[in-house]
């Protein structure tokens, strides 16, 4: 059984949910008739405006004709469209659809307009663009943008508008009467055309008349660095392009300043080979699964859902059957797989004396999913802080795997009475509860690392 994190997702939040009476997650249902496209990926904030009305991005919430993409600083979104076309809209961006009627009886009498209003965007032609370039379009404040079937990006302000392309080739005219918003495909009057083969850009600036080619590399940081540095920052990674993903490669650098950085790296001097010395860090993950016995004597354990045991069996280190661990206990943390439960005897009062407390790792089991599969993972090091008086918390753990490589997993977040922590962001998710004399804790936690990777796993802890 696969699992994948849901962060994004709000009937994620509702399977990881808490005791009804503690937490409840609402589900939003943004699919309207007229959708002509799916968000296919969300990282950081993102919003949605369709009219008066404005919704956070989800990840599978469908867009519509006239809604508009709107990025803060953190955020970036991809769109997968009816005719398979992709949309990456990078931070500090709006995209507004104007039109999408793909026809896909007759691709040919397709009519497409994006329209950029600020910002980066990606686009990567579908079979409308294709069949129907001359009714393709992206506007932007002050030039418009036809394709030859095509991939390209571009930066657009108020003042300027630049662009690159990585495939194909698309023809730049700034606005006049003879080059209308309105219009559908590339205008001719005062146009530029820029193929894939050029290692240039196309600009325009202010009221000039025509756009100009410019050096790729001079204006690397306005298309390549700042997007990639966006994207950094919202946790995510290059993403290389692969049959049956709609996650494309985000790396618009041109060929000719990755030779330049070649020719750069090779005539520089080879620094000396220096073997760091090896450090054998603890795994906190049981080599075998510890006897039943052992964790009952525990006032927190985890036990799992009886289907787990048809695919992570011979995987799992730390719990026993929900039978045995529900027996004469409280569940206090539960998901699709996982149960928490506390010998409390129904009691929520938490030792009131308790200010902060910083546990340490007992035990840990952890699972990479990827496309692949699952691969259990090592868990290397690990820290929690309760803040009692603060009711706050905060976490990391060390996660690593031959698949996933390094893994940092950190949260901050929120402790409530009864014994109660947890976090829940766009990327990830934790739940976990602290024993009535505050010496023991446990939770639960998920990180997406990609469209179709991510990690999750259960703790133990005690009071040092």
């Amino acid at each position: 059984m696969k699992l994948t994190l849901q962060a994004v997702r709000p009937q994620f939040a509702l399977r990881f949910a808490l005791l009804p009476l503690l937490f409840a997650f609402n589900t939003v249902n943004a699919q309207t008739v007229s959708s002509v496209g799916e968000v296919s990926l969300v990282l950081g904030k993102a919003y949605i405006k369709s009219g008066d009305s404005q919704e956070r991005v989800r990840a599978g919430m469908k867009v519509s004709v006239s809604d508009e993409i709107i990025t803060e600083a953190n955020g970036h979104v991809h769109i997968q469209f009816v005719d398979d076309a992709l949309v990456s809209v990078r931070p500090d961006s709006k995209l507004e659809i104007q039109r999408y009627d793909f026809d896909a009886a007759n691709p040919a009498n397709s009519s497409i307009k994006l329209n950029l209003l600020e910002g980066i965007a990606r686009s990567i032609s579908g079979d409308g663009a294709h069949a129907a370039r001359d009714r393709f379009r992206m506007n932007t404040p002050i030039a418009a943008i036809g394709v030859r079937g095509t991939d390209f990006v571009v930066s657009a302000s108020s003042q300027s508008v630049r662009a690159l392309v990585n495939e194909g080739a698309i023809v730049m005219a700034p606005f006049s009467n003879d080059c209308l918003a309105t219009a559908f495909g590339p205008c001719a009057a005062n146009a530029v055309e820029l193929s894939q083969d050029s290692l240039q850009m196309v600009a325009i600036e202010g009221d000039v008349a025509l756009p100009r080619l410019m050096p790729a590399s001079d204006e690397r940081g306005n298309l390549s660095e700042a997007g990639e540095v966006a994207v950094a920052e919202a946790d995510t990674r290059t993403e290389d392009k692969a049959v049956g993903s709609d996650v494309y490669l985000e790396n618009v650098t041109s060929l000719k300043v990755a030779e330049e950085a070649n020719i750069v790296a090779a005539a520089k001097p080879k620094p000396p080979v220096v073997t760091p010395p090896v450090t054998v860090l603890p795994d906190f993950t049981p080599e075998i699964a510890v006897a039943s016995s052992a964790l009952e004597s525990n006032n927190l354990i985890w036990g799992r859902w009886s289907g787990r045991d048809e695919g992570y069996g011979d995987l799992e280190r730390i719990t026993v059957s929900e039978e045995v661990a529900s027996a004469g206990r409280d569940i206090m943390i539960l998901n699709d797989n996982y149960r928490l439960f506390r010998d409390s005897n129904g009691s929520t009062l938490v030792n009131p004396n308790l200010n902060v407390v910083s546990f340490a790792l007992n035990s840990a089991q952890a699972f990479y999913h990827s496309g692949s599969g699952v691969m259990a993972m090592e868990v290397n090091n690990g820290s929690l802080q309760v803040n009692f008086w603060a009711k706050s918390f905060a976490t990391q753990l060390g996660l690593s795997s031959a698949a996933s490589g390094a893994v940092d997993f950190s949260a901050s977040g929120i402790y409530v009475d009864g014994g109660f922590f947890y976090n829940n962001s766009d990327t990830q998710i934790i739940r976990g509860a602290v024993s009535l004399d505050g010496t023991e804790a446990g939770y639960v936690f998920e990180k997406q690392l990609g469209t179709d990777t991510s990690v999750e796993g259960i703790t133990l802890w005690g009071a040092p």
